[in-house]
């Protein structure tokens, strides 16, 4: 039987999104880890889909494989490839879709540190911003020129093409125009923070300057505290300087409220899948019984 608190929780999340007059998400890796895409942990899925690698190498889980340093190029674009193609073929997870339920009909927008695309599967490429980058592009290791590139035909033909744990020399990513060595477009020492990063910044940035006189909700999900500065922070900042803004964050392990806005906030130290379809069932038999 569900708690009082549970209870008690999603129906402030329920009032608060109903509510609003403008909604903004910032999701993190505690959305993958509600649909079982651990990042940071050796889970079954890893195990799957990675085993000749945590075989091979003793990779424990998707973030080491990606910064592993393997000792040549072949088997890292192997692996690259395999967890591109992971990504691909992954389909939206629950909390996804029933966010997207949650959302409909609302004016909201999203801001996310996530690269596995599964906000841009799930909600319209107009409402979504990732701003630390999306693993189903490239860019050019040297950040020559201003240029990111759907990587899929590319990938496929790596994954098709592995060998134990490499790829044929051959089929190593080049740069069109240099011919240096392409790069996932993902936050790291050689990001390329170019035309395609400025207009996801200045999509976010114009859906905050358009609505900050409304009464907005910020809703945080699965944000944790390895880079605050990105959704984390500026959610409390800008939830504390609006006055008709409020603020909520589900995380299980997480979920901080800063004093200053404890009347202004919501602290949920709940599993997001869970709190997010009690949330949805919630909406639903309301709408069933006004009908």
């Amino acid at each position: 039987m569900l708690s009082q608190q549970h209870q008690d929780n999603t129906d402030t999340l329920l009032k608060k999104i109903e509510e609003a007059e403008a909604i903004v998400v910032g999701g993190a890796a505690g959305m993958s880890e509600a649909i079982g895409h651990s990042f940071y942990h050796t889970d079954e899925n890893f195990l799957k889909h990675f085993g000749k690698f945590a075989d091979k190498y003793g990779i424990k889980n998707l973030f080491e494989g990606f910064y592993y340093r393997f000792s040549t190029r072949e088997e890292r674009w192997a692996y690259l490839a395999t967890e591109i193609k992971f990504i691909y073929d992954a389909e939206a997870g629950r909390p996804y879709l029933d966010l997207l339920k949650l959302l409909q009909d609302k004016n909201y927008f999203i801001v996310t540190t996530n690269q596995d695309a599964q906000f841009s599967k799930t909600f319209p490429e107009e409402k979504v911003s990732p701003i630390q980058g999306d693993l189903r592009y490239f860019q050019c290791s040297s950040r020559c020129h201003d240029q990111v590139y759907f990587n899929k035909e590319q990938v496929e033909n790596m994954y098709a093409n592995i060998d134990g744990t490499r790829i044929p020399t051959e089929l190593i990513p080049l740069c069109p125009k240099c011919g240096q060595e392409m790069e996932p477009w993902v936050r790291s020492y050689v990001f390329l923070e170019g035309t395609s990063y400025r207009n996801e910044l200045i999509k976010y940035n114009e859906f905050l300057i358009k609505n900050k006189d409304k009464k907005v909700l910020f809703l945080e999900l699965g944000v944790g505290t390895m880079t605050p500065m990105f959704i984390k922070e500026p959610f409390w900042n800008m939830t504390y300087s609006w006055p008709d803004a409020y603020y909520i964050t589900i995380n299980p392990k997480d979920a901080l409220l800063p004093r200053e806005l404890k009347d202004k906030g919501l602290a949920i130290h709940e599993d997001i899948a869970e709190v997010l379809q009690d949330a949805l069932n919630k909406k639903e038999k309301r709408d069933a019984d006004i009908e």
